[in-house]
Order: structure tokens, then sequence, then C-alpha cells
């Protein structure tokens, strides 16, 4: 290293010493500097370390190479490789009270002198020494020394020592290495190979080779230009890395015809490359005249299937300081971390840092991994957050089997957690189309089944100009107002709005018993007030007020209801107009603001939009015309789809309105389950074919295989299939041929194949006769079994004795 670039190296064991090696060695120390002051004389690696000079050794001069010995003991025992080509073990530490205190100064000697270019100790035999050489006529140039005898005469036969010193200086000079090959040849890199103790492989002149001491006679070789700096993966002992100028080939041992990788470095010539001992197929590179570091991470490489296919990694630079960088070391044992030294010896102590991946999993958990580390990200007890994520939700009404209950539809929201309006309102209006379009196929009742999945919206277009207004008198007031006459349609969008059960009978009474049960005071009374009984509005509102649950307040709204005057100019409809804006409730709001109205203007009860969708919508087939309540229900029904709104579907019905109010929904909430389970309720069969209606259902399949939850999945297919027959799935288990792979099944077996009979496939005319024999794809024999001899592929049907089963 005489007149060239210093080089530097970790201790193999002491992982706080390194040494920097040019014109003479130097140990340093490293030491930490988070808590403490930086020392005199020491020398700052990086903010939190610094480094001190513990010992320089100059008596090595000529120095070409050097390789620190891998065992524990001595402790700073290096090898020296120098211009003349000897081999010289020398120290820095205080190993003169060692029992190896023989081996300091001990030279190793070839026949002819030329440069040292590489050294290695072999880490299974801590003793023997590897040298690569410059050629040198028919000389050898790699020499395997053992450092503990100076030669053995069992396997290399004795030589006259020529020295030139005395017998006190020839007692530290070997001169018969234990093994010598490559003959005729120069020697650039060598390193052993770690699954043997005896193979060695070096890059020669022209080629990489690999030795195996118990044959010297034979190598196993490839022919490349890539033979310097031979370095083996510490993680995958078949890999090794190479290069030659700017480029970097990767071998895999067993396949060593070839490189399975060639990486292209800059126009430079590379200077080193080193695998990170503390990271598998991380594998950084310097280029000449640089102060970038590229890494190549061969962490998820695959392996290539066919010879022209070339594994793809991830590629990264790092700059550890802003000089040129001279070379750099990998820290044997903390992770991505090195030290790289400045031509003018200036060093630097730097990490690689990791990319942070992220990944979610199907239940939420959120985790990372940086380095060797894995992180999860826990949530307090407290955090409430996990309750209002769509996932979460999804997750948890999939086990509660939500969506699967076909007979009583309406009990899906309670599945659900009874916690949504929306979907309250939904499976509720779906339960009512179900109802109604058996009842309508029981009575045969034309084409009133279909437009019942049609939607509200759809059925008041079939009844535009059919219905008349007549005047009706309140129950309790000496009043009368104008109400629509019910038709047939709009009774039908009544009971869809749940305000009477199916049959003849108009009367509220058991929805409004209903909506008492469930405590929903306020709702009954405004109910109960528009169908003009205001007693029994007034009765509602005085049992809430005295029930354990119900608002005392409720008393003084039915004390202000029982002071209704029809008067235009009253005392009472002037400040029930400006105050019922101040009221909690809806349904309280829109009583008063039915009752100070005009006739045929209500739109203080149509534009509440804290009132439920069925009742407003019941609340104007009763009081609007034809004109009016088509034009609102347009209306209303493109405000539900532009915002998403469940409660709309009882307008749109399952149609191409609904899955684009569904497609509002979902891109709202995530939410592909409920829009799943809607659209096969009872959708037609273009509207399933829908894309996006496709694209809900497979999401949802993939989304119960990603929790794992097999038997869901399989239920929602099942599930499926019943209500959209056209989406039974194929079959996912069949017998196949062993030659052409085609199902071998006797329902494939019965299809003619290019119109020839059965019978010459071995199948016969008869289904409860027929005997497979032969494939019907390839007319292969197939196999029969071992204990009763028929071919594998026969039905049960035909199979002797299963009659008595």
């Amino acid at each position: 290293m005489s007149g060239t670039k210093p080089d530097i190296l970790w201790a193999p064991h002491q992982v706080d010493r390194f040494v920097v090696c040019d014109s003479e060695l130097s140990l340093y120390h490293v030491e930490s500097t988070v808590n403490s002051e930086l020392k005199a004389g020491s020398l700052r690696l990086s903010e939190d370390s610094a480094a001190t000079l513990l010992s320089i050794n100059s008596d090595t001069p000529y120095m070409k190479c050097v390789a620190w010995y891998l065992n524990y003991d001595p402790e700073c025992l290096l090898a020296v490789g120098q211009a003349n080509g000897r081999v010289v073990l020398t120290s820095l530490g205080q190993d003169h009270n060692s029992k190896f205190k023989d081996l300091i100064g001990k030279e190793f000697v070839p026949k002819h002198a030329r440069q040292c270019n590489t050294l290695a100790w072999n880490p299974l035999d801590s003793n023997w020494l590897a040298a690569g050489l410059d050629k040198h006529r028919a000389d050898f140039s790699v020499l395997i020394w053992d450092i503990c005898s100076k030669y053995s005469p069992d396997i290399v036969p004795m030589e006259k020592v020529r020295l030139s010193a005395g017998e006190t200086e020839a007692t530290l000079l070997v001169t018969k290495p234990l093994y010598e090959l490559g003959q005729n040849d120069a020697c650039l890199s060598l390193c052993w190979l770690p699954r043997d103790q005896k193979l060695l492989l070096a890059g020669m002149h022209r080629n990489l080779a690999i030795f195996d001491l118990r044959n010297t006679s034979q190598k196993m070789f490839v022919n490349t230009k890539a033979v310097q700096g031979v370095t083996v993966d510490p993680y995958f002992h078949d890999r090794v890395a190479s290069f030659y100028e700017g480029q970097v080939a990767i071998w895999d041992l067993r396949k060593f015809e070839k490189p399975v990788l060639t990486l292209t470095e800059q126009p430079k010539p590379l200077t080193k490359v080193a695998w990170c001992p503390t990271r598998t197929g991380l594998l950084a590179t310097l280029t000449r005249d640089s102060n970038i570091i590229r890494l190549y991470d061969m962490q998820h490489t695959p392996t290539p299937i066919g010879d022209e296919t070339e594994p793809t990694i991830i590629e990264r630079s790092v700059q550890p300081c802003d000089n040129y960088i001279a070379s750099f070391a990998w820290h044997p044992t903390s992770q991505n971390r090195m030290i790289v030294v400045t031509p003018n010896r200036t060093m630097s102590d730097f990490t690689v840092f990791e990319r942070i991946s992220l990944a979610w999993s199907p239940i939420t958990s959120l985790m990372w991994a940086c380095g060797r580390h894995l992180y999860e990200c826990a949530e307090e007890e407290n955090d409430n957050s996990l309750e209002k994520d769509i996932a979460t939700k999804m997750r948890l009404r999939a086990l509660s089997r939500y969506g699967l209950d076909t007979e009583q539809v309406w009990r899906n929201h309670i599945l659900a957690g009874n916690e949504d309006p929306q979907l309250k309102s939904l499976w509720y209006t779906l339960y009512f189309m179900k109802q109604y379009t058996e009842d309508m196929d029981q009575k045969s009742s034309g084409n009133k089944g279909p437009l019942v999945y049609a939607g509200i919206k759809s059925i008041v277009k079939s009844s535009l100009g059919m219905v008349e207004s007549s005047r009706h008198n309140w129950s309790g007031l000496d009043k009368q107002t104008d109400i629509q006459n019910l038709s047939e349609e709009r009774i039908l969008v009544l009971q869809l709005c749940g305000w009477i059960k199916k049959g003849t009978d108009v009367d509220v009474g058991p929805f409004l018993n209903s909506l008492v049960q469930e405590g929903e005071w306020e709702r009954a009374a405004a109910v109960a007030l528009f169908n003009l009984d205001i007693r029994r509005a007034i009765q509602i509102l005085n049992e809430g007020a005295s029930s354990e649950k119900g608002d005392l307040n409720l008393n003084v709204v039915a004390m202000a209801l029982s002071g209704y005057t029809d008067e235009k100019n009253s005392l009472w409809r002037e400040m029930c107009s400006t105050l019922r804006l101040q009221l909690n409730n809806p349904y309280l709001c829109v009583m008063f603001a039915f009752l100070t109205s005009e006739t045929g203007s209500y739109d203080g009860v149509l534009y509440e939009n804290k009132v439920a969708v069925r009742d407003r919508v019941a609340f104007a087939c009763k009081f609007l015309n034809d004109t009016q309540l088509n034009r609102y229900i347009d209306k209303l029904t493109n405000e539900m789809k532009e915002a998403g709104n469940l409660e709309g579907i009882l307008l749109t019905g399952l149609t191409k309105d609904g899955v684009d109010l569904m497609e509002s929904y979902v891109d709202r909430t995530g939410d592909v389950q409920t829009a799943s389970y809607c659209m096969l309720q009872g959708s037609p069969v273009d509207v399933l074919k829908d894309e996006r209606v496709q694209y809900w259902i497979e999401n949802y399949r993939n989304l119960l295989d990603a929790w794992r939850f097999w038997h869901k999945r399989a239920e929602f297919d099942i599930h499926r299939s019943k209500l959209d027959p056209s989406s039974k799935p194929l079959a996912q288990v069949f017998v196949s041929c062993n030659f052409c792979g085609k199902s071998i099944s006797y329902s494939c077996s019965t299809v003619p194949h290019q119109g020839r009979g059965f019978s010459q496939y071995g199948v016969s005319g008869s289904p409860t006769k027929s005997k497979v024999t032969s494939c019907p794809g390839c007319r292969k024999p197939l196999p029969r079994c071992a204990l009763c001899l028929i071919n594998m592929g026969t039905p049960v049907s035909s199979c002797p004795g299963m009659r008595e089963f």
C-alpha cells in the first residue's frame, strides 16, 4: 500500500477497534460521545462517536495487502503482504506475553520474489493463510501457508532453505507452503468458501477457479474478466461477487457457467465490493474518485427460471462524506454500520438506514419493518377510532352473518349493530319490497311484482293522471283538508314506506302502535297529525311525556297543539311559525310547519332533511297531486343519488339509478359488503351484470378471503347462487387426466368428442351402465384402483356393490 490510497479494516472480534493501512498500520479505538465530551487527541467520526489512536506499526514497509487474524487469540495479529511476495505476521496489541508470541515477526517466503496481491485466512482452520501472487514463469501463484509450522514434509517435498540471515532468523522464516496452486498464472483475488475447509475460490488472470485441496490437480473454473475482489455472501454461501473495471458480476456456485446477474456501474473503474455481514443480500460497491457508495439489495431476488432471466434488485446510493472515499469497511456486528476513510486519512462513521416498509393487515393492524426490527402499532384502550373504521365494521358484521337472512330481511340491520339509521331504512325497504312482491305473485297481479323492485319513482310515473283529490275531515277538529285519493299505486307507495300494512286497509293505527312501542313518540305524533288525527297526536305526546324515557317537554308541545286554530291572522299561528325552528326534534318542527302552511304548499315538511325519507315520501303521496309528486320524487331521487344516501333505495329501487346511488355510497364509505348484499336481493339480471356490481361482489369475496373467513365466503357464494343462478361458481375440484390435464369426470365424459360416439372412449350409451376406461380428451388409458381395479373417473352409480349402501 505504499504510495497508494489507504485501506481500512474492522477487528473481527473487537467491535470497537479498526486499523487504517497505508505506509504504516494505525490502530484506533472507537467510543461513544453521546453523553460525554470529545477527548483531547480524539478524532470525530460522527455526531455520537470518536476514535482514539492506540498504536502505530511501521515495521512492515512496502505493504500491498493486509488480513486480520480471525481467531480470538492473539487479538491483534495481522498478516501483511509485501511487494516482494513475502507475508509477514505482525501485531498491534500487547501480545508479548501470549503463548502465540512466537508468531509475531514470522515471515513466509515464496521461491521467487513478486508482488503479493491478496491474503485470506481460512474461517474454519484459523492456522491456514492463503496468499495470491503475481505470475512468475512456471511458478505457482496461490500459496497456502500453515502459520504454526515451517513446512509440511508429508505433503510438500523438502528443499534446501536458502537464507542470508543467521540461525535465529531462520526460525522465523517459512519457505515451504502447505499447498501450491495456480501454476503459470497470476492470482488477483481469493477467498475461502465457508461451506468447506478445503475449497478456495481464486480470481486468476483470465478466469475464476475453485480449488479443492483434497485433489489439487483438478479445478473448476469459468472464463471471465471479472476476477477482482471476489467475496462470498456471508448469508448465502453459494453467492459470490466479483468485479472488473466498472461492472460487478454476481455468481451462483451451483450454476457456475456464467453470472446470474451483472451490475453496470459508472464509467469509472471499481475499487472495492463487500457484502454486508449483518444484512442478507446487501452488497456495497465503491468506484474510483467518488464520494458515493452504491448499495444493491438482493434480499428479494427470485431464483431465475430460464437461462436468460435476470433477477431484479433494488439499487440505492449513500454519501457518507463530502470528500472522495478511498475505502470502506462494514462493521462486523452493528447493523448496517460502516466506516469510510478518505485519501488524506479523514474517517467517518456512518450507518445506512433501512427503508421502512409499512403493512396493513386485513384486521387493521399496522406493522412496519426497519432492519431486523419489527414494530406493531398498538391502539390505546380508550381509543375508539377502530370502531369507526369500515373494515372493522364489515368484519364484525360478517361474523354475525349480516346480509344472509333472506326471510326476515329487516333483521339484517340488527345484525349490523342497529346503529346506522340508513342501514335500517335500507333493510326495511328491501323487506317491504320482498313482502309485497311475494304477495303480488300469489295474487297474479299482472306485472306489478317487478315494479316493486323498480322503486317508488317508477311506481309514481306509472300512475300519472289517474288520481284526484277530495276533502277530508280532521279527527278532533271542525276542519277539512284536501287529500289525494289513494290509487292502487299510491297505496303501494304507502305500504313500501311502512305506513300501512299489506291489504286493502289503509289504517295507520298498527304503524303508530309500533312506533310507540319503540319509543319514537315524536315520529308517531307527526304521522298521526299527517293523517288528520290531531287528537291521537296529542294523546301520543302525553304518553311519551309520562313514560320513563320520555321528555316532559312533550306535554308543552301537546298543549301547543291543543290550541290550534285555523285563523290565518291568529297569534297562535304567528308564534308557532316563528318558534318552531327552535325545536330540536325535526318531527316536532314539521308538525307545526304542517299546521301553519297554506293548502298545497308544504315545503316546510317536504324539505326537512332530518325527517326520514320514507315519511316525507308518504306525506307527499297523501297531499301532492300527480305533477307535484312526480316533480318532488325526481328532485329527491337526484339528491339521494348525489349524497349516496341509502334511504334513497326506496325511490330508485334496485335499478340502474339504484346502482348509481350505491356507487356514491361505496365511494363515500367503502362499504362493499352492504352494496353486494343489497344488489343481490332482487335486482334484475341486467343490473347484476353491471360492472360496478360485479366489482363490489368480487372485492367483498376477496376481502373475506383476506380475513381467512373461508366458510363465510362459501356462505356468501351459496347465497349469491340462490339469488342469482347465473353466477353459480364453477367446480374447483375435479379428477384430471395425467397426460392432458383435462377433467375426466362423468359430466365431461358424456359430451361427445369431435362428433365420435361414446363407445370409442369406452363409455357406453346408458348412463346407468357407463364405464370409463380412457380419457375423453386424449384417449389415453386411465389409472385403475389397486384394490377394485375400477378406472379412475368411473361414476359411483356404475360401481358394483354400491346399491347395498
